[in-house]
């Protein structure tokens, strides 16, 4: 694997992660008693971006680990998933 594919890998597993952990422990305004005017009462009333993402950042790190080592170890024969020509599809 190379590094550019690493990246890109990495990147993307960290994307789909971030939409996963940004519901962890949050609390929203309607939650705690205290609405902003001009905000919906289901917004956060403390976001704690910066806990967020390195939560983030940890569980996407375990993640790309997995999918580094099942592609590098090829547990997943990939030539097993393709589709054979000529067959429906």
């Amino acid at each position: 694997m190379s590094l550019t594919f690493a990246l890109a890998i990495y990147f993307i597993v960290w994307w789909i992660t971030l939409f996963a952990v940004l519901p962890f422990n949050v609390r929203t305004q309607d939650e705690a008693g205290a609405i902003t005017p001009g905000t919906p009462e289901s917004a956060p009333a403390e976001p704690k971006l910066f806990r967020i993402i390195v939560t983030n950042t940890i569980i996407a790190s375990l993640v790309f680990a997995l999918v580094w080592s099942i592609i590098v170890y090829q547990w997943i024969d990939l030539d097993v998933l393709q589709l054979k020509s000529g067959s429906p599809v």
